[in-house]
């Protein structure tokens, strides 16, 4: 539908009709009562009242503006053009009792004077807030019968009966502006989706033949009509009249461009692809428009991976495409971000690494291609190119909380803890609205406090990380287990690492923590149980053999324990202690 315009003619005008209203209303009252005629002197100061009115109004004050207005109607309550005024304030309210003030100041401005036409565009706006689409609809009405030369609004009458929601009082006033201006895009458009929502698809494609015939050669008609009929289901019909189109007029890029798209939409690919290649080739066709395919390609390939339905050839497709822009533009940072989104979504992280970090360098980037470079070198395990990146991040996002979470991650893997506890405390600051995201924060400050010894905060992160999630996996494990190290609070560990079990029957080091928990607690035999399941896994490594020797030697089974602990050594040679035990046949506590 078209919009509505509110027409604002500027002060000068309207003091100049004012001046005149007022003239005549003196020349009125003369006429009226010859033997008395209006004071200069009020008449001078009607003048002064609208002038300062309008000076307010110029500045934007409206309460003083309307102020003035209304000392004007008290000395000429019979000018049209002042009760257009105080209309035109009130209706800049969203206030319902506002708007119907300005329809009654409107109202009476028209009753006074009925042949301005900025009175009944101010009337129709009014009544078009206040849903009154039948009062717009009589003011366009009147409009066109009053006055020469209006026949434009017929447009605007039309847009009112399609809101009212009464299509064929629509469809007759387009009829209407196209019996006095002729076929034209506005009218044949709207005629054709007040058709098609009608079910009249006949008379919808009849009215965009129509338009196409007035137009032959016009290109945005043929795409306009075909898009219509794309977004109505009927993409048959709509490839029919672009390839026609397109036949008589080969160098229609933006024709093109549409009908590849709705061969894509019609899983007609092996259509599509002919004219994209065409297009990419074309140097007159908008840089934009091919990055938008293309970042359409991209989500389409992540859509494809996440449903493991990966799909080689498109993809070899699109960067056939991406190599096309690339060459033509190799110094564009907004081609090899695209081109690290494409890499991202086809699971090629290290081909997307090499195209952010080169975007970096050709110039700004958005966030979002740090935290992409961020999670590829997280992915990747490259912590100490993680870290650099997050403090080149940090120079221009310091508020982002993911960019101090993916610091402080990697400053932990990499045994930072000093910095890795400042990043993940910093990051915990900024995600007060993300409970689930601060819960996974306290779960790695519990492992960074306890690694530089400071067993109560780390604690106290468990704890609340718990408080979120009593079945974190994660922190049940690393919390029972420290806890067992430390031999503190052994009951409470005992409690955590069987609940892990219970719900992670399977798992190898979740079985070897509650094994090494039992084994603290001197419940030997209830120990070996648990970790001769996580040795039988097959999923065993050097700690949980060690364990288990261990375990086995509390036990009173030397041999068997000295056993496990050369299977651990030949996971693990490096291991001085378990180099010790096996030399002396004993455990070293």
């Amino acid at each position: 539908m078209t919009k509505f315009h509110r027409y604002k003619p500027t002060g000068i005008v309207l003091l100049f009709a004012l001046i005149l209203s007022l003239s005549t209303y003196a020349q009125r009252k003369k006429k009226n009562d010859e033997g008395t005629q209006a004071s200069g002197v009020k008449l001078r100061e009607a003048e002064f009242y609208f002038t300062e009115g309008e000076k307010f109004f110029i500045l934007e004050d409206y309460a003083k503006a309307i102020l003035y207005y209304q000392r004007t109607l008290e000395l000429t309550p019979e000018n049209g053009t002042v009760h257009y005024k105080i209309a035109e304030i009130l209706a800049r309210s969203s206030k319902q009792d506002d708007l119907l003030k300005a329809s009654l100041s409107i109202e009476q401005a028209l009753k006074l004077e009925r042949k301005n036409k900025y009175f009944y565009l101010l009337a129709a706006n009014i009544y078009s807030s206040l849903g009154r689409f039948d009062k717009a609809a009589q003011t366009y009405e009147a409009l066109i019968s009053e006055i020469k030369g209006t026949e434009e609004y017929l447009y605007e009458l039309a847009s009112i009966y399609q809101y009212a929601n009464k299509p064929d009082e629509a469809l007759k006033v387009y009829n209407r502006a196209e019996s006095i201006m002729g076929v034209n895009e506005i009218s044949s458009a709207q005629k054709q989706r007040i058709l098609m929502d009608q079910g009249k698809t006949k008379e919808a494609l009849a009215e965009g033949e129509r338009l196409i015939e007035a137009y032959p050669g016009e290109e945005r008609f043929v795409m306009g009509f075909a898009e219509v009929l794309s977004e109505k289901g009927m993409r048959n019909e709509a490839i029919s009249y672009l390839e026609k189109f397109l036949q008589q007029n080969e160098d229609s890029p933006n024709a093109m461009m549409l009908l590849a798209g709705i061969y894509r939409d019609n899983n007609q690919e092996e259509k599509a692809r002919p004219l994209l290649l065409k297009l990419f080739d074309n140097p007159d066709v908008e840089f934009s428009r091919k990055m938008l395919i293309l970042g359409t390609y991209s989500a389409q390939i992540s859509m494809n991976r996440s449903k493991k339905n990966a799909d080689e050839d498109q993809e070899a497709f699109a960067f056939s495409l991406f190599n096309k822009l690339e060459q033509t533009n190799p110094t564009d940072a907004n081609i090899h971000i695209l081109g690290g989104d494409l890499y991202l979504s086809s699971e090629r992280p290290r081909e997307a690494q090499r195209e952010y970090l080169q975007a970096i360098e050709l110039g700004e980037v958005n966030y979002e291609v740090w935290e992409n470079l961020l999670y590829i070198d997280m992915q990747l395990e490259q912590y100490d190119q993680a870290i650099v990146h997050a403090d080149q991040a940090l120079e221009l996002y310091p508020n982002q909380r993911m960019i101090h979470y993916f610091s402080g991650y990697a400053n932990l893997r990499k045994r930072h803890y000093k910095e890795a506890i400042s990043s993940l405390e910093q990051a915990k600051k900024l995600s007060n609205s993300a409970p689930a995201f601060v819960s996974d924060l306290n779960a790695l400050l519990g492992d960074a406090y306890n690694a530089t010894k400071n067993y109560e905060l780390s604690d106290k992160a468990y704890e609340e990380a718990l408080a979120f999630n009593a079945n974190n996996s994660v922190v049940l494990n690393q919390y029972s287990y420290f806890l067992a190290l430390r031999k503190q609070n052994l009951e409470k560990a005992e409690k955590m690492s069987s609940t892990l079990v219970k719900n992670n029957p399977d798992n190898a080091t979740f079985l070897d923590t509650y094994a090494w928990v039992l084994y603290m607690r001197e419940k030997y035999k209830d120990a070996r149980k648990a970790i001769e399941r996580a040795v039988n896994s097959g999923n065993a490594n050097a700690t949980h053999l060690e364990h288990y020797g261990d375990i086995l030697y509390k036990l009173g089974e030397v041999d068997n324990a000295v056993k496990q602990w050369e299977r651990a050594r030949g996971l693990n040679a490096n291991s001085e202690i378990l180099n010790k035990k096996i030399a002396n046949r004993k455990i070293y506590e």
